[in-house]
């Protein structure tokens, strides 16, 4: 394990997705995302979820004529 990766609880990686504590728990059940089983206890790699996190990125379909970023 690399020394800035976290072991996260399930209320923790919740807040981070911004979803329930029971769509994490779904997600782990399906296999969405990667577990650490410790005992009776989920743990999730802080580098898993964002790796999660980085293949839900989905690209802007195309490129607005007004640049709103300005």
């Amino acid at each position: 394990m690399q020394g800035t990766d976290r072991l996260l609880g399930v209320a923790e990686v919740a807040e981070i997705l911004g979803v329930a504590v029971s769509t994490v728990y779904q997600w782990a059940y399906e296999r969405r995302v990667r577990t650490v089983k410790l005992g009776r206890s989920l743990r999730f790699r802080q580098s898993d979820i964002e790796a999660f996190i980085k293949s839900c990125e989905r690209p802007a379909l195309r490129a607005s004529r007004n640049n709103d970023c300005e």
